[in-house]
C-alpha cells in the first residue's frame, strides 16, 4: 500500500507553523504579506509581537531593504533627480518623493533603522529620517559647529539594544568637523549629541551638545571624505583625503572616550578617487578595500598577542572573473560597503553589483549610475500600516 498522504499544513500546530514562517526571506516581507492573507490562523501567528521577536532572532542581522544614493556635487549643481530611497524588494515602502527632502539634502549616515539626512548649503541643518513611516526628526546644530568641511553620523543609543527593530528608539548623532587656525593649521574637533527620544510625533528637537573632545592637529590639506561613517565595536571611522598627494588616512572617534586619533592606510602614496573604503567586517574588524584595475584587495585591522593593532592582507578577487565586465580597461568604483557584513558594492561599465567577498557571490542591483556613494538600509520588516506591495523600482 502507498504511505498515506502528509496532514494537510492547516491541521500543523502552532510550533511547527512558526518553525515553517521562521525560514520566510526577511529580505522579501511580500512572503510574509502572502501567508498572513491565506487565512485568519496564519494571520493571528505572523501578527503576533512575540513571533516576531522570534523571527528577528532566528535571522540575526537585519536585512538589506532597499538603499540611498548619492550624486556627485557637480550632478547636483544641475539639479539632477536624486531619489532617497530606492526599494530591493518586491514589496516595499510608499515613500511619496518629498518625504524624503530634495537635491539639497542628500543622505550622510544611515544606520539601525534611520538615515541622517544633511543640508549641503546650510550644516547646521539635521534632519533624522526613518523611510519605513516616512515621518523626521529635525535637529538644530549650533552655529559654531558649522564647518565648511565636516561629517555626521547617527547610531542607536539604546543600552544593550541588538538593533534588530530600534528605528523608532532613542538616537544620537555625532558632528565632526575639521577647522583652520589663525596659523592655518587643521584642528578636528567632535562634539555628540544628547540621546534624542523615539518620540515622532515631534518634528522637531532641541537637543543638547557635548563640549569638543580634545582637538586632533592635522594636515592642513585633510578633507574629510564624504562616505559615510563606518562603526566598528563604539568606534566612529571616516576617511581622510590630502589635496596635496592624493594620499588617505582615517580619522578614527571612540564614542565612550571622546577622543580623536589618526590611523594610517594600509596603502601609501597617491590614491585614485574611488578605489577606496573602509569596511565594518563579518568578523567585528575594521576593514580596508582598494581597487586597482580589476583587481580588490581587501585589508583588515587585528589586534595581536600584545594587543597591537596593524592590517593584514587578507584577501584577493580578481573582478574580471567574478562580476560581467565588458570593457576592462574602464575604471571601476568602490561606493559602499554593508556594515556587519563582508558585502561590498562595485560600480563596473555594465551596472553597480554588490559582491560578497568571502563567499564571492555577487547580483546586480542597478543599473550603471555615476553614484558618489551608496548607502544599504537595513531593516526588519516593519509594522504593515506603513507598506504596501509595489513593483520593484528597477
Amino acid at each position: 500500500m502507498p504511505p498515506p498522504p502528509p496532514p494537510p499544513i492547516q491541521s500543523l500546530p502552532d510550533e511547527l507553523l512558526e518553525e515553517i514562517f521562521f525560514r520566510l526571506p526577511p529580505n522579501e516581507p511580500l512572503c510574509l504579506v502572502r501567508a498572513s492573507v491565506a487565512n485568519k490562523r496564519w494571520l493571528g501567528i505572523l501578527s503576533c509581537h512575540a513571533f516576531r521577536g522570534r523571527y528577528r532572532k532566528f535571522h540575526g542581522s537585519p536585512p538589506m531593504l532597499g538603499f540611498l544614493y548619492s550624486w556627485p556635487f557637480e550632478f547636483l549643481s544641475r539639479k539632477a533627480p536624486s531619489p532617497r530611497f530606492i526599494s530591493t524588494m518586491k514589496f516595499g515602502a510608499d515613500i511619496p518623493d518629498n518625504r524624503g527632502g530634495n537635491y539639497k539634502y542628500p543622505a550622510w549616515d544611515c544606520r539601525h533603522g534611520r538615515v541622517l539626512l544633511r543640508d549641503n548649503w546650510a550644516p547646521t541643518h539635521l534632519v533624522v529620517w526613518d523611510p519605513m513611516t516616512g515621518r523626521q526628526r529635525k535637529l538644530k546644530v549650533p552655529t559654531s559647529m558649522g564647518y565648511v568641511n565636516g561629517a555626521t553620523a547617527l547610531f542607536c543609543a539604546a543600552s544593550g539594544c541588538d538593533h534588530h527593530a530600534c528605528h523608532a528608539g532613542p538616537f544620537q548623532v555625532v558632528f565632526l568637523g575639521l577647522d583652520m587656525t589663525d596659523d592655518d593649521n587643521c584642528v578636528a574637533h567632535a562634539r555628540v549629541s544628547s540621546p534624542v527620544t523615539g518620540d515622532w510625533s515631534k518634528s522637531f528637537s532641541d537637543v543638547e551638545w557635548s563640549d569638543m573632545c580634545s582637538s586632533l592637529q592635522l594636515a592642513p590639506d585633510a578633507l574629510i571624505d564624504s562616505m559615510p561613517s563606518i562603526l566598528v565595536e563604539n568606534t566612529l571611522h571616516f576617511m581622510l583625503t590630502h589635496d596635496d598627494d592624493d594620499s588617505v588616512n582615517i580619522l578614527k572617534y571612540d564614542l565612550s572616550s571622546n577622543c580623536l586619533s589618526l590611523i594610517d592606510a594600509p596603502l601609501s602614496g597617491a590614491i585614485i578617487s574611488g578605489s577606496t573604503i573602509l569596511m565594518s567586517m563579518e568578523d567585528g574588524s575594521l576593514g580596508f578595500a582598494h581597487v586597482d584595475k580589476v583587481t580588490l584587495n581587501i585589508w583588515s585591522r587585528q589586534l595581536d598577542a600584545n594587543g597591537i593593532a596593524s592590517w593584514n592582507m587578507c584577501r584577493v578577487v580578481e573582478l574580471m572573473n567574478l562580476i560581467p565586465i565588458q570593457n576592462p580597461t574602464k575604471r571601476l568604483k568602490l561606493i559602499g560597503s554593508m556594515e556587519g557584513s563582508d558585502i561590498i558594492f562595485i560600480t563596473a561599465d555594465l551596472g553597480i553589483y554588490e559582491v560578497n567577498i568571502k563567499t564571492l557571490q555577487w547580483k546586480k542591483l542597478w543599473k550603471r549610475e555615476k553614484f558618489r556613494y551608496l548607502i544599504p538600509y537595513m531593516s526588519f520588516y516593519n509594522p504593515p500600516e506603513w507598506l504596501r506591495p509595489c513593483d520593484v523600482a528597477h
